[in-house]
């Protein structure tokens, strides 16, 4: 045979090799370490847990920016015995604080217990107070990185660095999607994205499928959901057709590359999307009651309150996984005004979506997370004024929890006196993130993908539920 006719690469070679009995054994390696599949093909068809699920959805509500703790749901009374005093870390040299003196801070808010579990929320939260018994506050959580993006990668991916899978693309690599109508992974982001960019979403080396939908904040949340005129839906079927057969004939000459099939896929479900989109979108048609429950059409809340209402309706209709972003949270100085126009365009939603979910009887089996990507310290660089703010601080942070198998009504775990360190029922992020998935129905260990020569994992390299959340 002509050496010019060997058109095979590498890859090629690799994959059409795939019947040897080294193959054989790693497939059934995948197999077993893969929840099992139910009788539907679909690659976001809904699939068993490795047990028992809590919860079969989650809202995901991220705070970019780091909510002040100290500020929100954590009160620390010895800050005002300590206010605009020297603050020097323990071990380190006055002398070597080129970068200016730091100053302790009080909070500028008073606090109050709220309902019957006597919660500890400012006063700011009027309208979350009135749920403060349908939620689950921990203290002990800590980051591994003050720096956003960073930080958010590791929130969301598991992975300082970006490039892993989301946890919403691991969430519905497990379990699949209820809805095939639909996304089962989707994100419902600011008018501009978070630090970190789309990668804060992505599918990672998980199959195409996995990666996260971001909706337009204005407007059409997706472009080009009506057909253009005189295109009919029969058009739109032949051209699909067409487009579709080319797609796999590509494919099949490259069968490695997944994305292939992804885009056929998603032509597909574009398409489907044209009749059931319109209408989940479309939030004018819930009653002005509940409308005016959430802020809709009020300022502040309008923006934030029209995300958290589709939400809900995303995940009545079936979608796995839908995160929330709302922010920036990140308040150096003027901490005071920054918090207090942040908290009053969330707090109303916040409060309305945990109500909603329990009214419709979706509370017990949809999760909701609150949290940022790090907390907020004790201290800051500026003295004077009231410029007051604080800096980042991944080793103190507050995450409320709520539904889905969470113990409603409880606070676990703490922080020191300040507020710098957590000190009670300490656990790293990978920690969170395994129970998240624990109650979701995953096993972490199990949840396992083979890529770059080993099996992956949210957690990278294992964790350990907080059984203290758990109901």
């Amino acid at each position: 045979m002509n050496p010019a006719n060997q058109t095979w690469l590498r890859r090629e070679f690799l994959y059409g090799a795939g019947t040897t009995l080294g193959s054989i054994a790693l497939s059934a390696l995948l197999a077993r370490e893969t929840p099992a599949k139910t009788t539907a093909t679909g690659p976001l068809s809904p699939k068993p847990g490795h047990f028992p699920a809590r919860a079969k959805s989650c809202i995901f509500l991220l705070m970019e920016g780091g909510p002040s703790h100290i500020d929100t749901f954590d009160p620390k009374p010895k800050l005002h015995e300590l206010h605009l005093q020297e603050f020097t870390r323990s071990g380190e040299d006055k002398s070597a604080m080129e970068s200016g003196k730091r100053y302790f801070v009080e909070s500028p808010f008073k606090f109050r217990k709220a309902g019957a579990c006597g919660a500890d929320m400012a006063e700011n939260w009027q309208h979350l107070a009135e749920v403060a018994d349908e939620l689950c506050f921990y203290r002990g959580c800590q980051a591994e990185s003050v720096n956003h993006p960073t930080a958010l990668y590791h929130l969301n991916t598991g992975n300082r660095f970006g490039g892993d899978p989301a946890i919403g693309s691991w969430v519905t690599y497990g379990l699949g999607s209820e809805n095939q109508d639909l996304p089962g992974f989707i994100v419902l982001p600011e008018l501009a994205y978070p630090q970190g960019g789309a990668a804060n979403w992505s599918n990672g080396f998980l199959p195409a499928h996995f990666q996260g939908t971001p909706l337009r904040p204005q407007g059409s949340p997706i472009l080009d959901l009506q057909p253009p005129a005189g295109i009919t839906r029969e058009h739109q079927r032949e051209n699909l057709d067409l487009l579709a057969t080319l797609n796999r004939r590509h494919e099949e000459q490259y069968p490695w590359n997944d994305e292939l099939g992804a885009r056929v896929e998603n032509y597909e479900r574009a398409f489907r999307m044209q009749m059931q989109a319109p209408g989940i979108f479309d939030i004018s048609s819930e009653d002005a009651r509940t409308l005016d429950r959430y802020g809709v059409g009020a300022e502040p809340t309008d923006a934030f309150a029209r995300r958290c209402l589709l939400a809900r309706r995303l995940v009545e209709r079936g979608v796995r996984f839908v995160q929330v972003y709302a922010g920036t949270w990140d308040s150096h100085d003027y901490i005071h005004r920054a918090h207090t126009a942040l908290m009053k365009a969330v707090d109303r939603p916040l409060a309305a979506l945990v109500q909603d979910l329990k009214q419709r009887g979706l509370l017990d089996e949809t999760l909701l997370v609150w949290c940022g990507e790090f907390g907020r310290s004790p201290d800051n660089g500026v003295r004077g004024g009231v410029a007051y703010g604080r800096d980042h601080n991944a080793k103190a942070m507050t995450i409320w929890l709520a539904g889905g198998g969470v113990k409603a009504g409880h606070t676990v775990g703490a922080t020191d006196e300040l507020g710098a360190e957590a000190v009670e029922i300490v656990h790293p992020m990978r920690d969170l993130h395994v129970t998240l998935l624990r109650l979701l129905g995953l096993d972490d260990n199990r949840l396992t993908y083979f890529h770059g020569g080993r099996f992956k994992q949210l957690s990278q390299f294992g964790g350990k539920p907080i059984v203290e959340l758990i109901a």
